[in-house]
């Protein structure tokens, strides 16, 4: 695939994408059929990850929004495409069509955000957990159904989710088919935050912000050593932060942070000199 760029947001036909500065929003967009994730989207989503490969910014992942006031309820992705996963064969699952997408994601240079309303079920619950962060409302449900269908939630989610709740839990997902609610995944650790649905872009938006704050290469560096396995550490770490400590940012933001902490001396400093005079 050729290096994008830029991304045309007219290119798309299952998302909406919205590109800023810091970050690109991209809204799963098959109201029809609730978001279910087919092979388009997948293609789609893969467009969406090069770019980001080659112009590291946040990722947001949304699904459609609801509208109270029009009856429209939220929805992130109800799963795969059951019409296409029923005529797959051995080779498609073997190609991991999905695991392979999900994985692209999870290991984009920046952090991703996934904002969930909702059916976040089967495929949909495996690529919110290949996020870095959820949030999530009231009405979200996300879970694994696939043993119901004959099949497996072989895209990450026998692993991911382990990691994100425990074994109990995740077993109850998995092989007894429970559905989380929003509550219940806040309680789990599952979301880090739950919000009413007409302010859940905004929430994540906000943290988006907080990352933007952040000096981007060490972000990139701290995420990638995040995720290096054990026995890579703590030589990584080291190797990392000498790389980190001969960047610019450092050195500015460094003397940035000594510079107001000079300032704010000085104030208090003149302040105690300087006392109010008495009241009469």
């Amino acid at each position: 695939m050729a290096a994008l760029d830029v991304l045309d947001p007219e290119s798309f036909s299952t998302l909406v994408v919205d590109e800023g500065e810091d970050r690109v929003v991209v809204r799963l967009h098959r109201p029809a059929v609730r978001n279910a994730i087919d092979q388009v989207m997948v293609d789609e989503l893969h467009t969406v990850c090069a770019f980001l490969e080659r112009v590291p910014r946040v990722l947001v992942l949304a699904g459609t929004p609801s509208d109270r006031e029009a009856g429209v309820k939220g929805v992130f992705a109800s799963g795969a495409d059951i019409a296409q996963l029923r005529e797959r064969g051995r080779a498609a699952a073997l190609a991991g069509i999905n695991s392979t997408l999900f994985d692209r994601i999870a290991t984009l240079p920046m952090p991703v955000i996934a904002a969930l309303d909702g059916y976040a079920l089967g495929g949909g619950a495996e690529l919110a957990y290949a996020a870095d962060f959820r949030i999530g409302t009231a009405a979200l449900r996300m879970g694994n159904p696939e043993t119901n269908l004959g099949i497996m939630a072989a895209a990450g989610a026998t692993w991911r989710l382990k990691e994100l709740v425990g074994e109990p839990l995740a077993k109850q997902i998995l092989l007894a088919g429970r559905v989380l609610t929003g509550a219940e995944c806040l309680a789990a650790g599952l979301i880090s935050e739950l919000v009413e649905p007409e302010q859940l872009m905004d929430a994540a938006h906000s943290l988006a912000d907080r990352i933007g704050a952040q000096d981007p290469l060490a972000v990139r560096i701290t995420k990638s050593v995040f995720h290096a396995p054990r026995q890579a550490h703590p030589v990584i770490d080291t190797l990392a932060q000498s790389m980190l400590f001969e960047s610019e940012a450092k050195f500015e933001r460094m003397q940035a942070f000594l510079d107001r902490k000079t300032t704010q001396t000085s104030k208090t400093t003149q302040k105690t000199n300087n006392p109010p005079e008495e009241q009469a």
